[in-house]
């Protein structure tokens, strides 16, 4: 289950420090921007409740980390419509824009 709260939505608040904001389809190439920058999103860790992400899939990332990943050419396809307001403190709605996607029936078809 994804988000900060992991209630499925990419709900933020004062707890939120990261601000898991930005509904992400996780690509390889995110992935391996992430591990590479020293954020892991492919082990398992449960005692967060994390799955471990694999292409493809959906998930609040961290506002700044998709930022970094935007940067270096990396950044994973987003879902405006599933996104939070508060990413755009960060983030610039043009740089969402750029890589809005509409979630196609198998995700993994755009990894």
């Amino acid at each position: 289950m994804t988000g900060f709260f992991r209630d499925g939505c990419c709900t933020s608040g004062p707890q939120d420090l990261g601000s898991h904001s930005i509904c992400a389809v996780v690509t390889a190439a995110f992935l391996a921007n992430q591990r590479e920058r020293g954020n892991d999103l492919t082990t398992p860790r449960p005692e967060y409740g994390f799955p471990g992400l694999r292409p493809g899939d959906r998930w609040c990332v961290v506002a700044a980390r998709w930022l970094q990943a935007y940067r270096d050419g990396a950044a994973a396809p987003v879902v405006l419509a599933s996104t939070n307001a508060r990413a755009l403190e960060i983030v610039p709605l043009a740089a969402l824009r750029e890589h809005a996607v509409d979630v196609p029936a198998d995700p993994s078809s755009i990894a």
